[in-house]
């Protein structure tokens, strides 16, 4: 919890209390049904909760705006973000049901009424979103496939309309290998936060 405070020294005891309820809840779903690894656990805040937050170190998201977590997984980055982002609507959504069991156990558990949990596949998705957030899912240019028709076309925040990606290592072979002419913006989250951990992990944003 200090890491949190530390670099989001604007959050409100109500979004704290939030946080401290974390640690607890994927301890226990964990022993259920492991979502985390189980070295991971024990550096929640660092490893899953403030790398999710990196995000809203890019892009302040705005009251009202609707924001896709593909493949959320046990609810990284959306569940983080949406505490972040009380205002913004989250919806997460991912193939694999148990995960999707637990997001909506975490939410229901932290009373989150900005946040929906969806088992089902990105192609299946009709509706669309003014951001894609996502971790550890897949290469950017599968990432940008699935994305691109679920991001609508109207702008209302700073940064256009687009895709931001949590990346770690070597991402510059992974953006050389997006469509010609596609647009791409890396972020390192060491500039952020100062932790080991974020040597050479990134925010990478695509436009739409």
């Amino acid at each position: 919890m200090d890491v949190l405070k530390k670099f989001f020294p604007e959050l409100s005891d109500k979004q704290l209390d939030l946080f401290e309820q974390l640690a607890p809840l994927y301890r226990d779903w964990n022993e259920k049904i492991n979502v985390i690894s189980r070295k991971d656990i024990d550096n929640l805040y660092e490893r899953h909760v403030l790398h999710s937050l990196a995000i809203g170190k890019v892009v302040r998201f705005l009251p009202g705006a609707e924001i896709l977590d593909l493949g959320t997984g046990g609810g990284f980055p959306g569940i983080p973000l949406a505490i972040l982002f009380p205002e913004t609507r989250f919806h997460l959504i991912d193939g694999t049901g148990k995960k999707i069991r637990v997001v909506q156990e975490v939410v229901e558990a932290l009373g989150l009424k900005n946040v929906t949990a969806q088992q089902v596949r990105a192609e299946e998705l009709k509706r669309q979103f003014d951001f894609v957030v996502t971790r550890a899912v897949a290469d950017l240019d599968q990432l940008l496939l699935w994305s691109r028709r679920l991001i609508r076309n109207k702008h209302r925040h700073a940064l256009p309309n687009g895709l931001l990606a949590l990346k770690g290592g070597k991402v510059d072979a992974e953006i050389n290998a997006l469509p010609k002419g596609e647009y791409a913006e890396t972020y390192p989250i060491g500039d952020y936060f100062s932790e080991p951990f974020f040597e050479e992990k990134y925010v990478v944003y695509v436009q739409k």
